[in-house]
Order: structure tokens, then C-alpha cells, then sequence
């Protein structure tokens, strides 16, 4: 039953996420062609570990937007595949700026929706800036806890994962933090009921639209 079910959540899944899925599934075998086993099990991991959002909802009960895992499938494959295999850092300046923004954005949206599932749904005035913290709280954190894993891969493994240094993560943090901000004003407009606001607001009102039984306080202030 359990393996049914997942097997649906991944048949529910948009085309553009079945299209990513295809090209790396391509891309893995042809490596594996040419005897570039490296490109090859890359690609394979990445394609696993794009499985996770859907596991994640599977598992959590959590309805988890389609755009979103497919946004999340895109970042993965964006910073794992394109840029370590095709060493697009390298070649594109901006390709690490849009992956940190990004990131940041997707991470305050998640710290959004945990902490806006722990209070129930309850959009009252003096929860907005409160949960609006917190969740660019969350996405700072994860963006500093990058910055340091990238740190250690460097000094143990000899790795270049920053790129220039302390000026490449001071600009890293940088955009993490404008991107946790965008999200973390959307959040703050979505609990003020000004849905129009916010660029990623539309995103949050998917995400508690879909999983409405979860938020009793946001059902009961919705009928007022």
C-alpha cells in the first residue's frame, strides 16, 4: 500500500519535473557509455536525491506544492550537476549568486511553514513579525551552515568550494540574506492578509490551501 501510494505521488508530479528527471537519467547513461563513470554516478545521485521532496510529503503527510518539488528538484540538479560536472560556477559568475538567492528564498519559505505549522494557522497581528523572524532566522542559519561545510570540504578534502575565499563567502551570506529577507517579508505579508504583497505570498497561500486540516486557528480566523 505504502509503495503504491508513492508510486502515485511521483506519477502527480508536473511534466517539467519529469522532463529533469529524463535528462539526468540520460545524462547518467551516456557517461556510463563513455566510461565517465564519475559524470555517471554524479548524475544517478543527483536523480535520488531529487526523490526526496516527494518522500518527504509521502511520509509527512505534508502536501508539498508541484512547482515547489519541481523548484527543489532544479536546485538540486542546478548545484550538484550543472555546476560541479559542467563546472558551471566557473563559467557563469552569476550562476552561484542564483543558486544562494534561491536557496535562501526556498529555506525561508520552509522556516515559514514549519513555524507557521507549530502556532496552528494563527494569523494574529503580534504572530506575523514573530514567525517572519524566525523563518529568516532559519534561512540565514542554513546559508552560514553551508558556508561552513563548504570550509571543512575545502581544508580536508582540498576541494575548491569557495571559490575565492573569504570574498566569495562574505558575498554567499550576502545574498543569503536578501533572499531569507524576500521570504520572510512574504511570510509577514501573508499573515497580515495582504496576499498581493510579497512576491512569493501566492506560494505560501498554495502551500496552507492544500493543507488546511494541519491550521484549525486559520480555518476558524478564514469564517470571521
Amino acid at each position: 500500500m505504502k509503495n503504491s501510494r508513492t508510486i502515485e505521488a511521483i506519477k502527480s508530479q508536473s511534466r517539467i519535473t519529469f522532463y529533469m528527471w529524463g535528462l539526468l537519467a540520460a545524462s547518467g547513461c551516456i557517461a556510463a557509455y563513455f566510461d565517465d563513470y564519475g559524470s555517471a554516478f554524479m548524475a544517478f545521485t543527483v536523480l535520488a536525491a531529487s526523490f526526496l521532496p516527494i518522500f518527504f510529503e509521502r511520509y509527512s503527510g505534508i502536501s508539498v506544492p508541484k512547482y515547489f518539488v519541481a523548484a527543489v528538484v532544479f536546485f538540486i540538479i542546478a548545484t550538484l550537476f550543472l555546476g560541479e560536472v559542467f563546472d558551471f560556477y566557473n563559467k557563469f559568475w552569476w550562476w552561484d549568486v542564483v543558486l544562494h538567492t534561491g536557496s535562501a528564498v526556498g529555506f525561508g519559505l520552509i522556516g515559514f511553514a514549519i513555524v507557521f505549522t507549530l502556532i496552528g494557522g494563527d494569523r494574529s497581528s503580534h504572530s506575523a513579525w514573530i514567525v517572519a523572524l524566525l523563518a529568516f532566522s532559519f534561512a540565514v542559519m542554513i546559508g552560514v551552515i553551508w558556508e561552513i561545510f563548504e570550509f571543512a570540504m575545502d581544508q580536508i578534502f582540498g576541494l575548491k568550494m569557495q571559490k575565492s575565499g573569504l570574498v566569495d563567502t562574505m558575498w554567499d551570506l550576502i545574498v543569503d540574506v536578501c533572499g531569507a529577507f524576500m521570504a520572510a517579508i512574504s511570510g509577514w505579508n501573508f499573515m497580515r492578509g495582504n496576499k498581493a504583497l510579497g512576491i512569493f505570498t501566492p506560494v505560501i497561500s498554495k502551500f496552507v490551501l492544500s493543507n488546511l486540516g494541519r491550521f484549525d486557528k486559520f480555518k476558524s480566523r478564514s469564517k470571521k
